[in-house]
C-alpha cells in the first residue's frame, strides 16, 4: 500500500495542489483557551517545551480545532541558548531573558551535549507523530543562528537589534565563533528532529531586518547555508523552508544562497514583487498580516483571495506573514481556514 500524501510536504518538493495547504506560524499559543488551561499548571515556559506529554498536547490542539494541514513543534528557538548552557528564562509578559554573551563569555559555551539536553523535544516529536493523522505534515524547526545570536548577545529581544550588530562590528571573530558554535548545535538539532518524525523543517530567521547586504551575506544567508548542507549530508532529501523575515529584496539572494526547498514570506513583501522575483516553481509560503486576521471581516477575506490568486501560478503554502497574535479572534481563524480551503 502506497503511503498517504502530504498536500503540505508535497509543496514543499514543488508539486502544485489543488487548494493551497495551510498552517498558522504560532498556531498552538495564547489565543487558544486550551493552551492557556495547560500554560497554567506549569511553573515555566521552558518546563512546558521539555514536557512532551504536555508539548505534544499543545502541538495537537489547533489541529482538533481547525482543518489544518500541519502541526508544528511546540517549543521555542532558545532552546538551542538553553542546551549550549546559557541561562535563559522566560519572565511572564516580558518575553525572554538570557545572560548576555560577550567575547570573553564565549569558552562557556558548549556544543558537546546539546541533542542529550533536547532529548524531550525528540520525544515530543514522536509522540506527535504517533497521533497525527497521516495526511498531515509535521513541521520541526530552529531559529537561525544570526536571529539566536541577537537574543544571545542581547539578553533580550529588541526592535533594531543594535546590541548583536554592535557586537559584529567590533568583533567579527567572536561573532564568527558564535555563529559556528550555532550552526553546528542547529545542524544537530534539526538532523534528530528528522530522526523523531519531523517531515519538513523551518529555519526562522526572524530578525533578517536591519542589516546591510554585505551583513545579510556573512550573517544570515552563510550560516544558513550550511545548516541545510549539514543536515542533507546526514538525511539527503530533507526538505527546509527558510523564513527571513524583513529581508526584503534581499529574498531572492537568501534563497539562492541557502538552498532552501521554500521560502516563507513575511506580511510585507507584496505579492507580486516576490512572484515576479523569485525563480518560477519556487514553492513560497505566507503571507498574510496577522492584524487582518485579528481584525476580520471583509478586508481578510478579500486580502486572503487576493494571496491565493497571487501565488497561484506556483505552489503555494498559506500561512500568516509572522505568528498569529493571542487576541486573535477564533471564528477568524476558522473564516480563514474556510475560505482557503473551500474556496469560498
Amino acid at each position: 500500500m502506497s503511503p498517504v500524501a502530504k498536500p503540505l510536504l508535497a509543496t514543499v518538493r514543488r508539486e502544485r495542489q489543488g487548494r493551497p495547504p495551510l498552517w498558522i506560524m504560532r498556531q498552538a499559543g495564547r489565543y487558544l483557551p486550551e493552551y492557556r488551561a495547560i500554560r497554567e499548571t506549569v511553573g515555566t515556559f521552558l518546563e512546558l517545551c521539555y514536557t512532551p506529554e504536555l508539548a505534544a498536547e499543545v502541538t495537537l490542539q489547533p489541529l482538533r480545532r481547525f482543518e489544518l494541514d500541519a502541526a508544528i513543534l511546540f517549543s521555542d528557538i532558545l532552546v538551542i541558548p538553553d542546551a549550549l548552557g546559557q541561562t535563559v528564562r522566560f519572565e511572564h509578559g516580558e518575553g525572554p531573558r538570557l545572560e548576555p554573551i560577550t567575547p570573553d563569555g564565549l569558552g562557556r559555551l558548549n556544543a558537546d551535549g546539546v541533542v542529550e539536553h533536547l532529548a524531550p523535544v525528540f520525544e515530543t516529536l514522536r509522540r506527535v507523530k504517533a497521533d497525527l493523522a497521516p495526511d498531515k505534515t509535521l513541521i520541526g524547526f530552529c531559529g537561525s543562528p544570526w536571529t539566536v545570536a541577537t537574543y544571545m548577545v542581547a539578553g533580550r529581544g529588541s526592535p533594531d537589534q543594535a546590541a548583536a550588530r554592535i557586537f559584529a562590528l567590533r568583533h567579527p571573530e567572536a561573532m564568527a565563533q558564535l555563529l559556528d558554535l550555532l550552526v553546528d548545535a542547529s545542524a544537530a538539532y534539526l538532523i534528530a528532529q528528522l530522526d523523531a518524525g519531523a517531515d519538513v523543517l523551518q529555519l526562522f530567521e526572524s530578525w533578517a531586518m536591519n542589516i546591510d547586504e554585505r551583513q545579510f551575506a556573512q550573517l544570515v544567508i552563510e550560516p544558513n547555508r550550511r545548516i541545510v548542507e549539514a543536515v542533507r549530508a546526514a538525511v539527503p532529501d530533507a526538505a527546509f523552508i527558510g523564513f527571513p523575515r524583513g529581508a526584503a529584496g534581499l529574498v531572492p539572494a537568501y534563497v539562492a544562497g541557502t538552498g532552501v526547498n521554500a521560502v516563507g514570506l513575511d506580511y510585507m513583501m507584496p505579492i507580486a514583487t516576490a512572484d515576479a522575483s523569485l525563480p518560477a516553481g519556487l514553492p513560497v509560503q505566507g503571507n498574510l498580516d496577522p492584524l487582518r486576521l485579528l481584525a476580520g471581516g471583509e478586508q481578510m477575506e478579500a486580502r486572503i483571495e487576493a494571496i491565493i490568486a497571487g501565488f497561484a501560478g506556483r505552489p503555494h503554502i498559506f500561512n500568516l506573514g509572522h505568528g498569529i497574535v493571542p487576541e486573535t479572534p477564533i471564528g477568524h481563524v476558522e473564516r480563514l481556514v474556510e475560505i482557503v480551503r473551500r474556496g469560498r
